[in-house]
This record gives C-alpha cells, sequence and structure tokens, in this order.
C-alpha cells in the first residue's frame, strides 16, 4: 500500500498520547463458536501486560477497515478471506480516532504471534473476556462492544 506510515504519536490538549498520526484502528474478529481473538500485550508496549485487540496505526491512504484487516493480519496472522464485517465502533476525539471493526469469521483460525508486539494470541468466549486484565481503553469500550454481538 502506498502512502505515508502512521506511525508516530499525536498529543491531545490534555497531554495525553494516542498512537497512529492519522488515527489507528483494530479488528474485533468473532468465531463461529461466540469467542474472540485477543492479544496479550508484550510488558514493553503501550500498557503492556494486557489484552486487547490487534490492531494499530492507520497510513494516511488507508480507510479503517484497511487498516484493521493489515494490522491484524500483521500482528495475528488473521486471513482476510474469513472476515464478514458486521459493523464499526469509532471513538472519534476530534484530533484523533480509533476505530474498531467488528468482523466475523466464517471459521475458527489459529492465530499466529508474528511480531514482537505480542505476548500471546487467545480466543476467549465472549463471557470470559471481564475476567482478563483489559488494555484500559479496550476495557472502557468491552460493554458497548459485547452488547452488539
Amino acid at each position: 500500500m502506498s502512502g505515508a506510515s502512521g506511525d508516530g504519536w499525536v498529543e491531545g490538549p490534555e497531554g495525553a498520547r494516542y498512537w497512529g498520526r492519522f488515527g489507528a484502528a483494530g479488528l474485533l474478529v468473532v468465531s463461529p463458536d461466540g469467542e474472540v481473538l485477543l492479544q496479550h500485550r508484550a510488558t514493553w508496549s503501550h500498557f503492556g501486560g494486557t489484552w486487547g485487540l490487534p490492531g494499530g496505526a492507520r497510513h494516511e491512504d488507508e480507510s479503517p477497515l484497511e487498516a484493521a484487516v493489515r494490522e491484524a493480519g500483521e500482528e495475528a496472522g488473521v486471513p482476510a478471506d474469513v472476515l464478514d464485517v458486521r459493523a464499526t465502533s469509532v471513538l472519534d476525539l476530534g484530533y484523533w480516532s480509533y476505530t474498531t471493526v467488528i468482523a466475523d469469521a466464517s471459521r475458527r483460525f489459529e492465530p499466529v504471534v508474528s511480531d514482537p508486539e505480542s505476548i500471546a494470541l487467545a480466543w476467549v468466549p465472549i463471557g470470559e473476556v471481564d475476567a482478563l486484565p483489559l488494555h484500559p481503553r479496550f476495557g472502557e469500550a468491552w460493554p458497548s462492544l459485547r452488547a452488539r454481538l
């Protein structure tokens, strides 16, 4: 894909920092068995040691959907051809946004840890997600996302 990388931090008016100069996106993929694919973040990463969605910075010329699918493929080996997009949920701060793309997987696949940002990847039953130490922003969004599943 051409265009500038979205890597880099955006700082908000209150000093909070967000990854992705052009925003960010993540993929909430649901298996046919009612599980969601979660990423256990490396301890050195932002909010390391927590669980969240595979995702990351958008490139300048990417849609949130394209970014979420690309990042999930890069970080977790998610095959794009098994995804059926159900909905999106957008956190828009005015100066930065994060889009969660919710997609159903036509089949359960084995995720692959393919970059150093992940300690592990796991299919987690929807009812067990709350028991994990969640990335703070994902934890805030989870009740609303879960209701959409």
